[in-house]
């Protein structure tokens, strides 16, 4: 079952970097497009900047969920690190339980939004609803979420990069 469950995650985390993969490029698509029609054609394309921020929100929370299931997230470390190990235990337990309650506040008030906005439009895209545009918000929160329960059942997957937290080097 543990397996089970920590391939599902793997390969959730998987779509997660592919999704803000792609957002990603194709913000760094986008954004030219803007200047160069701006700027050498003299006539600015009206799509690309809210299509960029669409895209930002995308890979913001689909990128976060991901990092934060490999603790790759920014984190200050330096009052933990002078815990005993006990007491590290007991920050790491605090931290994934803050971290759950907020992911469950994106599900739930993420979910209200969508569904307030959902029948209004964008006005340069009149065919998008912008409700559909905030369905990352409450989807990265089930993702996190999902990523929490992860860390507090099975710990952190394997390979995570954790010489990220390695105590810094010493100043000299």
């Amino acid at each position: 079952m543990a397996q089970s469950f920590r391939k599902a995650m793997d390969a959730l985390y998987l779509a997660c970097v592919v999704v803000a993969g792609v957002a990603l490029v194709l913000i760094s698509a986008v954004i030219p497009w803007a200047v160069f029609t701006r700027y050498v054609l003299n006539s600015a394309s009206s799509w690309p900047e809210p299509t960029a921020v669409l895209l930002t929100i995308v890979l913001t929370f689909f990128g976060a969920a991901a990092c934060y299931r490999l603790r790759l997230h920014m984190n200050v470390a330096l009052v933990v690190n002078t815990l005993p190990a006990a007491y590290r235990r007991v920050t790491d337990l605090v931290v994934e339980l803050l971290m759950a309650a907020m992911a469950l506040f994106m599900l739930v008030w993420g979910t209200k939004l969508v569904e307030v906005t959902w029948h209004n439009t964008i006005a340069d895209f009149p065919f998008l609803s912008t409700g559909v545009t905030y369905l990352p918000i409450p989807i990265g929160g089930a993702i996190l979420f999902l990523f929490v329960v992860e860390h507090l059942t099975l710990g952190t997957p394997p390979d995570t990069g954790d010489e990220a937290h390695a105590p810094p080097a010493p100043f000299e």
